[in-house]
């Protein structure tokens, strides 16, 4: 029994190296004060990547152009990319510009953003692009923040991407609170630290020159890590834009969901294995605290991975104690690191705004949990970057 608990107690303190990071964002996750904004001076190109998005693009391009922005200072761009379906037919009836790209080898969203950057790139209407995904609506305020950054010296701004809440259930609650805690609560504290709060994949702002000097070459499931990565590497961080959001719709079905996770989580083991170690070792060598952040951000698991041991362990240790009836040594990191996970969870409970019932709809965690573990043995279904539209719960499955 002395040498299980001391295994368990080792298991634990190193567990506790991701979950201090995760406790250190928590603490350091208060509210910024939202900047004053100057007169509109930049052009834009908003871009929107869509694959068979017929049923939901018209609204997005309406919400859009409904920004509080002049009007000859922005355009729309909409991708219709490897398209079956009347998505660019529905997109230039609500006003935006069509980029129709048929490639059968070269699919997906990273090709997609590509052609567009490239487009943008060429016309010279722009200072900056504005990546907006198809199922989405922006902020009215979303290009006045995007631009206070980049005067201000920004080559790449990240909103705050939140959920979409076509109805109200513990579900989408839960994916609010979800949403809070990864793209809230972290990208807070490294705003402050004034590293890169990282790229979310929507509602991304690119200035002309950062994409000159570091084309989009990024294709796989998690282009937008990847693509963050590489502007780490040359020296920029990604800024905050706190007070404008993007907001996207979920998955309708719990099928949906299990394909859209194994694919994100099947990419983001690529990039920790690939990424992971070469950047912590570049951050601490130069030393640089951006490349160092970067790599604890793409080294630290997802969540539930650092949970269900730390709660499993915990539960161990209690147990072994009380059948030996001996105080275990295990209990006191596991259990710290339980207590941190908690108070990380709550603080983004708390950004996100769900109010008592997403707390109460937290009791759900532990199913969400088992399912994510489960998923953990599972390979993406999909090819690299390739394109897989599932169902949203707008729409009828």
């Amino acid at each position: 029994m002395f040498l299980l608990d001391t295994l368990l107690t080792l298991a634990g303190l190193l567990l506790l190296i991701p979950v201090g990071y995760l406790g250190l964002l928590t603490l350091l996750s208060a509210r910024l004060k939202p900047p004053e904004y100057g007169p509109p001076r930049l052009r834009f190109d908003f871009v929107v990547p869509s694959h068979n998005e017929e049923l939901g693009i018209a609204r997005t391009v309406t919400n859009l152009l409904a920004i509080d922005w002049p009007k000859d200072k922005f355009r729309v761009l909409v991708v219709a990319d490897n398209c079956s379906d009347a998505t660019a037919q529905k997109a230039r009836e609500a006003g935006a510009t069509v980029l129709e790209r048929t490639d059968s080898e070269k699919r997906g969203k990273g090709y997609a953003l590509h052609h567009a950057f490239t487009r943008s790139l060429e016309d010279q209407q722009a200072d900056a692009v504005v990546v907006v995904d198809a199922d989405t609506l922006v902020s009215k305020n979303l290009l006045q923040a995007f631009a206070t950054r980049l005067e201000a010296g920004a080559f790449a701004v990240q909103a705050h991407y939140g959920v979409l809440e076509e109805k109200s259930s513990w579900r989408t609650r839960l994916m609010r609170i979800a949403f809070a805690v990864f793209h809230g609560v972290r990208s807070h504290a490294r705003e402050r630290l004034q590293v890169s709060c990282g790229l979310r994949g929507n509602g991304m702002c690119f200035s002309h020159p950062l994409i000159r000097q570091v084309p989009h070459d990024a294709f796989s499931v998690v282009e937008d890590v990847e693509y963050g990565i590489r502007i780490a590497r040359h020296g920029h961080r990604v800024w905050y834009a706190h007070e404008a959001h993007v907001l996207g719709e979920m998955v309708a079905s719990e099928k949906a969901s299990r394909s859209q996770r194994r694919r994100w989580e099947g990419g983001r083991i690529a990039l920790m294995k690939q990424y992971g170690l070469p950047l912590l070792r570049d951050g601490l060598s130069k030393p640089s605290l951006l490349l160092t952040d970067m790599a604890a951000d793409v080294l630290v698991p997802p969540l539930t991975w650092i949970a269900f041991p730390a709660f499993a362990g915990f539960g161990a240790a209690v147990v072994g104690a009380a059948i030996t009836g001996v105080a275990w040594v295990a209990v006191y990191p596991f259990g710290l690191a339980c207590f941190i996970l908690c108070l990380y969870v709550l603080r983004g409970w708390a950004l996100s705004e769900v109010g008592l019932r997403g707390l109460l709809d937290l009791a759900y965690a532990p199913i969400y949990v088992v399912w994510k573990v489960r998923l953990m043995f599972s390979r993406p279904e999909a090819k690299k970057g390739e394109w897989v539209r599932t169902t949203r719960e707008g729409e009828e499955p």
